[in-house]
């Protein structure tokens, strides 16, 4: 067994799009840095990132109803929307510098141009989503979003979804062109073929067993062949840890203060799909719907258009389901090891709290096909089961962690935990995820290398134009910013056609 010991100045645990998009920055802001990427699969993007893993949606509030909650009032908060939006734009804009500066060859390999709709049934979800889409449409994030509850209308946005619909309650859709599908596990490998290029040392099949802090302050790295068996020690100034759910048992291994008191909730999910090209043609969108009473945010039903290897096919989904293992490839042992000390009475009253919900789970997991065709049914009416397969999608870990709403509150999207010294991170949670990479990448950047900040800040403005700037509150950039992220991703065209165009069709 080698015990070879090796010295490097990032080390990043994971090869999803995280840390894909961290050492992608990284080797734009200090090119000399030596960087080091341990995995252990056999290949990047295998996990949360893999495009048959992920919903894949391109998230920026077009469509998500989840985003946008309604007020005691009746009115309707869009700050939640505003943010992803934002975090999205800056996600498109550091794409768009790496295809204008030749990093990326071909943004079509990861990115394709697909409308985005948000679709209702009943009179309350119908005023529902009418006052979303006043709040929304009127902002310049959102120009462009149209809305009607005409079923002809709706008959022409969304065709496979109208056919042989009886409509004998009020329905309504909106719809915007500006949405994108986003093909991620394509995006972590190109990516990282880049990285690869630059000289940075990426090392799959490596299995993190521990991490500790040595007298020199230093993060060592215990890893193990998972092959082999040989074990190396890595040592490095920073550390990010980016596995996915695998994330939170390292983060423990870290033994950080930062890291104390907090859990995690495994949620696993199934998608339909549908290869059948006569029945792709039919459809051509995100179709976002709302979650049944009890069921997660991120089990929101919708119908997409997927663009993989050039092909289209359609999902539906997610159907959410319980399973102890935080990752797909994981141990059905990882939920009860992540169970500590420090985090046990944060974990047991989350357990009380959500007992609804994974009972919940538990009986989506016993669905029968059939049971989750008649899902498929009130977004395709005539969806036929023998159309439609299986797929298992990604595992998802929410944070639970003590709050002002109460010990052991269940958290829904991500959360970077960083030591305060800012040596080692690591990047829990799920939902919106990969869409907001870039811009959680960037708050990496900004707490962990204060230091080098402002001789940085050139380069990260000429990264993201919008670095430093909110663009909710700088109406006249927005637009020129969403112009030239479409024409570098090659959006263009149908998205820019009328990019002022805002109208209610009722």
């Amino acid at each position: 067994m080698s015990n070879r010991q090796t010295k490097t100045d990032v080390i990043l645990i994971g090869a999803g799009i995280m840390s894909a998009t961290l050492g992608s920055l990284l080797k734009e802001l200090v090119p000399d840095w030596e960087i080091t990427v341990l995995e252990r699969r056999e290949k990047a993007g295998e996990e949360s990132s893999n495009e048959w893993n992920n919903a894949g949606t391109g998230h920026s509030s077009l469509c998500e109803l989840n985003y946008t909650v309604e007020k005691p009032d009746g009115s309707i908060d869009i700050s939640k929307a505003i943010k992803v939006n934002e975090e999205y734009q800056v996600s498109r804009q550091f794409w768009s510098y790496l295809v204008n500066s030749k990093l990326i060859r071909n943004p079509k390999d990861f990115i394709s141009p697909v409308p985005h709709m948000s679709f209702v049934q009943g009179e309350d979800d119908v005023a529902f989503l009418k006052k979303r889409f006043d709040a929304l449409s009127s902002h310049p994030l959102f120009q462009g979003m149209e809305f009607s509850d005409d079923p002809e209308k709706l008959k022409e946005w969304t065709p496979l979804m109208m056919k042989d619909r009886k409509v004998n309650k009020p329905i309504a859709a909106t719809k915007i062109d500006s949405g994108t599908d986003v093909n991620f596990g394509a995006l972590t490998r190109i990516l990282f073929d880049h990285l690869k290029s630059k000289n940075v040392n990426i090392k799959f099949k490596q299995n993190v067993d521990d991490i500790k802090r040595t007298s020199d302050g230093l993060w060592e790295l215990k890893v193990r062949n998972v092959d082999s068996g040989n074990v190396e020690r890595h040592s490095a100034k920073f550390v990010f840890i980016g596995g996915g759910g695998g994330s939170l048992h390292l983060l423990q291994k870290s033994d950080i203060p930062e890291g104390k008191g907090i859990g995690g909730f495994p949620v696993s999910g199934l998608f339909m799909v549908c290869k059948k090209p006569d029945i792709v043609a039919q459809h051509q969108a995100k179709v976002y719907g709302k979650a049944a009473i009890g069921a997660p945010p991120m089990s929101v039903p919708h119908l997409d258009t997927r663009v993989i290897d050039k092909k289209e096919s359609l999902f539906f989904g997610p159907f959410a389901g319980f399973s102890p293992k935080f990752l797909k490839h994981g141990s059905m042992l990882d939920l009860i090891t992540s169970v500590k000390p420090h985090n046990l009475v944060t974990m047991l009253a989350a357990g009380v709290k959500n007992v609804p919900l994974t009972t919940y789970l538990i009986k989506e997991v016993m669905q029968s096909k059939e049971k989750r065709m008649e899902a498929l049914r009130e977004f395709v009416p005539n969806a036929k089961s023998e159309d439609w397969e299986l797929v298992v999608a990604g595992q998802r870990v929410q944070i639970i962690k003590d709050t002002a709403a109460g010990k052991g509150t269940l958290q829904f999207g991500t959360e970077v935990i960083s030591a305060a010294d800012g040596s080692i991170a690591a990047l829990l949670g799920a939902s919106p995820g990969a869409s907001t990479a870039v811009s959680v990448m960037v708050e990496i950047i900004q707490k962990c290398f204060p230091q080098h900040l402002k001789a940085w800040e050139p380069k990260l403005k000429e990264m993201i134009p919008s670095y430093g700037v909110s663009l909710s509150k700088h109406p006249e950039i927005v637009q020129d910013i969403h112009t030239s992220t479409a024409r570098a991703l090659g959006l263009a065209g149908k998205e820019q056609a009328n990019p002022n165009k805002q109208k209610s069709i009722v």
